[in-house]
């Protein structure tokens, strides 16, 4: 994946053992990160317990919002795969005591089906 792509949008898979060390913080105890999509400077990293979206804001990036899902929490999702017009699918969650789904935009490139299936393996448990 090239810089021109992560202009554009294009979700990028990164390193789970890279984001292990990085995350370690943040993770709870034996909590392991088994896939991550990077779309420009954000973050979908799916760990063993939980799916978390990571959102760096403003200019410099230091501002950072992390939304943390429990998998039991999610209760529906979709997603919308692009058509020949529209290059970018969207992913839809529904979150109990929410009203209104979680959408993120999935750009073009994104490994789509991979996304699913993670959701599919730790919802469904």
């Amino acid at each position: 994946m090239g810089f021109l792509d992560g202009l554009m949008g294009n979700a990028s898979e990164i390193n789970a053992e890279d984001m292990q060390e990085e995350l370690a913080p943040i993770l709870g105890d034996a909590e392991r990160v088994q896939r991550v999509f990077k779309v420009i400077r954000d973050l979908f990293v799916f760990t063993d317990k939980r799916l978390m979206f990571i959102d760096k804001q403003g200019i410099t990036g230091k501002k950072v919002d992390y939304l943390s899902v429990p998998y039991r929490a999610i209760t529906v999702f979709s997603v919308e795969t692009a058509g020949h017009f529209d290059l970018d699918a969207e992913l839809k969650i529904w979150i109990s005591g929410r009203h209104e789904p979680l959408i993120k935009e999935l750009k073009s490139g994104t490994d789509v089906v991979g996304v699913q299936k993670m959701l599919a393996n730790y919802v469904a448990r």
